[in-house]
């Protein structure tokens, strides 16, 4: 799911690099592991020294996400606002990401919990997310209304409180990218070096991942036994199916608003689709992405100016795909899930899609869901076990952000002609 703009972001920020397999590995053999001692004496010995253990990692995971979020946002929303003064193609360009971003949490909202419905979680499901946290009350909607703004941001980022934090950062970065132009670049200057700084400590945390969820591990395979390997896999089914909703929306956008055969699209996209199942990359199939709006006869301009921007600060199925995880996890913990949570929970998922950018996709999933777990009241303890089976949901984040940034472009494309305006001087600049 790496994405980054192919003129500078990736290089701002530093790479991290995550040992995806062994973290795998390590959920497999503590939940195994976990199992085999159920009911036996060696279990309390043995959970003694891994329960700690797995606690403190997560306490480590955790301590990274308000700083992390507050440099990726406003590097990421300024780069928007940057953008947008491109002219009107740019400015059609990013209305109709805005547009898609909410369709795509909205559309979670109403799909995820039907699916949940109708094929409902393993009965074992509760021991292996519930364990280790308390839901956060759920205001009404005068307190909603007040928590959007909080009086003192120091006491809110001790709190977690990140639904106010996230809008606050929000406007924060629309204002750094206002001002003057050496002021400007200070303060982005800052929040970049701010943002690597913490890329580089929660790369350290991921880093010994492994170890950390073999040791969550344990406790959960001892207390579900199989089930948790059957509650992983409907998890994982349930988060793709919420991105193959916004992968088909991709196919309707191209025809309806680019005017692209379905079939036809089809065509063009799948190598750029199989290079981003390769890599999980956006970034690495921009390529191949080119190639196919060449194929679909879009204008050489077009493309090179939309693509690379669709890179940088569009990913389809975040919303859906994070607000899928938030939902699953407060299924299972019995968190009930009135419209003004949903709605803080899109709000937030929307913010956050746009800023995150190039990062792997376990950094991803750390930064973008706890935010939106934390302003619906959902415990985000689940989430680091559900961080090493990420990959295989990340394969359909990718895909999902390819084809959509492909049907992006045949919009903008038609859109610019049926005008007869193309403006891409002022982000050349």
């Amino acid at each position: 799911m790496t994405t980054g703009d192919a003129r500078g972001t990736e290089r701002q920020l530093v790479t991290v690099r995550i040992p995806t397999w062994w973290t795998l590995a390590g959920l497999l053999s503590g939940l195994a592991l976990g199992w085999l001692l159920a009911g036996t004496d060696v279990l309390d010995g043995v959970l003694s020294v891994t329960a700690p253990l797995g606690a403190l990692w997560l306490r480590a995971l955790q301590a990274t996400i308000v700083p992390l979020v507050a440099g990726l946002l406003i590097i990421g929303i300024a780069q928007m606002v940057r953008a947008a003064k491109a002219g009107a193609a740019a400015r059609r360009m990013l209305g109709l990401v805005a547009a898609v971003l909410v369709f795509s949490g909205v559309s979670s909202t109403l799909v995820t919990p039907l699916l949940l419905d109708l094929f409902p979680p393993p009965g074992a499901a509760r021991g292996v997310l519930a364990a280790g946290g308390e839901a956060q009350e759920v205001p009404g909607l005068a307190a909603f209304i007040e928590s959007l703004i909080a009086p003192n941001m120091v006491a809110a980022a001790a709190e977690t409180a990140m639904l106010p934090l996230t809008l606050f950062f929000a406007a924060f970065a629309v204002a750094v990218a206002r001002l003057p132009g050496d002021q400007r670049e200070t303060l982005l200057g800052f929040f970049r070096a701010l943002a690597n700084a913490m890329l580089l400590i929660i790369g350290w945390v991921l880093w010994v991942a492994p170890l950390g969820v073999f040791a969550l591990a344990v406790g959960v395979g001892a207390e579900s036994g199989s089930g948790a390997f059957a509650t992983l896999l409907h998890y994982i089914l349930i988060v793709i199916a919420a991105g193959t909703v916004i992968l088909i929306a991709g196919y309707l956008l191209a025809w309806g608003a680019g005017g692209v055969n379905p079939l036809r699209f089809a065509r063009a996209v799948l190598p750029a689709q199989t290079v981003g199942l390769s890599t999980q990359s956006s970034l690495a199939s921009l390529p191949a992405m080119l190639v196919s709006a060449e194929q679909l006869g879009v204008r050489e301009r077009s493309a090179e100016f939309t693509l690379p921007l669709a890179v940088a600060i569009f990913r389809a199925t975040s919303p859906a795909m994070n607000l899928a995880v938030a939902i699953y996890v407060a299924h299972i913990a019995g968190v009930a899930l009135g419209p003004l949570t949903l709605a803080a929970g899109v709000a937030v998922a929307f913010v956050i899609a746009i800023g995150s950018v190039s990062l792997p996709g376990t950094i991803s999933f750390v930064i973008s869901i706890g935010p939106i777990a934390l302003a619906m009241g959902i415990p985000i303890e689940p989430l680091a076990l559900l961080v090493a089976v990420e990959m295989l949901p990340d394969i359909m984040r990718t895909i999902g952000n390819v084809t959509m940034d492909v049907a992006v472009t045949t919009a903008v494309d038609r859109q610019a002609a049926d005008d007869g305006e193309h403006d891409t001087r002022a982000l050349q600049r």
